[in-house]
């Protein structure tokens, strides 16, 4: 495989292009067209594999796939294009009328940078999009679980012919480590609306509030616009402590000693990767019924779910857990490394792409 890749980096620092040119090349970038086709002449694909081609790849990619004959599959990670956010959520509350081509609560919350400009730009370049007809070098959509299929093809987002299902593959650690349990839930995620890290602040403050000094630990490991809203919590709650970006070791050690992981996900989360981490170290897993996450965690099996944003069902999946004897926690997680190794081998996905991609070179 030839890569080509553009990061939203080159639109930074002394050498970006002004404000004004990365409007301009958000509709088409003439530049990148030039460095996709020369990826394209010196590989001689006879296919191309496109994901996050926004902004600063643009619809331009699509139209020269298009003028070449070249068709293209589509990985959808998130809801774009379709949506100018990416995740179809306003203020924590789900807004699907993206998916019907109404970008307007999008355009008026600022969804896409905190800015009403940059948003409206966004939606103005995805309906240029769509009506552009340059869509028609997709030949097979790629949704990473069969959540996000349905949506996009109940909605007429897509057609279903055209949409498949490819949940993520994973390589499982070779050799377990010991398993421990410190006594701590570990949330590891963005601190964003849409990762439902404000009910689980006020979960735990309810369990503060019903087990005093009993409270189990939480640990929140991740950055992002709600940072300060943890850090104030912190001073109220003793019971929750942040530990910021973590990865490498620390992140293995995080997730070798908790007690169990929460995903409390408010959005459509498309699949969650982070449960796949958590059942290679056999953690069970809080999750809420959002998304791609009703397909890989199991109630009562591999973890326990709760509705989404419902404090109270956070509440009590943690009292669950807080009741259940170690025996039995060892016995959820196992089942979560035990669907992970059955559900999730890098031979089972190539031999789908390898279908999906032969769909796609047929069309």
């Amino acid at each position: 495989m030839t890569w080509c890749q553009f990061d939203s980096a080159e639109w930074t620092g002394d050498q970006a292009p002004s404000k004004f040119d990365q409007a301009r090349r958000m509709f088409y970038n003439r530049n990148a067209r030039q460095r996709f086709e020369t990826a394209l002449d010196a590989s001689a694909a006879g296919a191309a594999v496109f994901h996050n081609v926004h902004p600063v790849g643009s619809p331009s990619l699509y139209h020269a796939a298009l003028k070449h004959g070249l068709p293209v599959v589509q990985f959808l990670h998130n809801f774009r294009p379709f949506s100018v956010s990416g995740t179809l959520q306003i203020h924590g509350k789900l807004t699907p009328d993206a998916l019907y081509g109404s970008y307007w609560k999008e355009v008026r919350a600022g969804a896409w940078q905190d800015s009403v400009v940059k948003s409206a730009l966004f939606a103005l370049m995805l309906k240029a999009l769509h009506r552009s007809g340059w869509l028609k070098s997709v030949k097979a959509w790629v949704a990473v679980s069969d959540f996000m299929r349905e949506k996009l093809v109940s909605t007429g987002a897509l057609p279903a012919a055209r949409v498949h299902t490819l949940r993520h593959a994973w390589t499982p650690m070779p050799q377990l480590p010991a398993l421990e349990d410190a006594g701590y839930y570990l949330f590891i995620g963005r601190l964003a609306e849409t990762k439902g890290v404000i009910p689980l602040l006020d979960a735990w403050d309810e369990l503060h509030r019903q087990l005093g000094k009993n409270t189990p630990l939480l640990h929140i490991a991740g950055e992002g616009p709600l940072n300060a809203t943890v850090q104030q919590r912190l001073r109220t709650n003793p019971y929750i402590g942040q530990l910021g970006h973590i990865g490498g070791e620390t992140k293995r050690e995080a997730l070798r000693r908790c007690r169990a992981v929460i995903v409390p996900s408010t959005w459509w989360e498309p699949l969650g990767l982070v449960v796949y981490e958590a059942y290679d170290y056999r953690k069970p897993v809080l999750a809420a019924k959002s998304g791609g996450l009703c397909e890989i965690v199991q109630h009562g099996a591999t973890g326990l779910q709760h509705e989404p944003g419902d404090v109270r069902g956070i509440v009590e999946d943690v009292l669950t857990m807080e009741a259940t004897p170690a025996t039995a926690r060892q016995i959820i997680g196992s089942a979560g490394r035990q669907w992970l190794l059955r559900e999730t081998s890098t031979q089972l996905w190539l031999q789908r792409f390898e279908e999906i991609l032969g769909t796609a070179m047929q069309n």
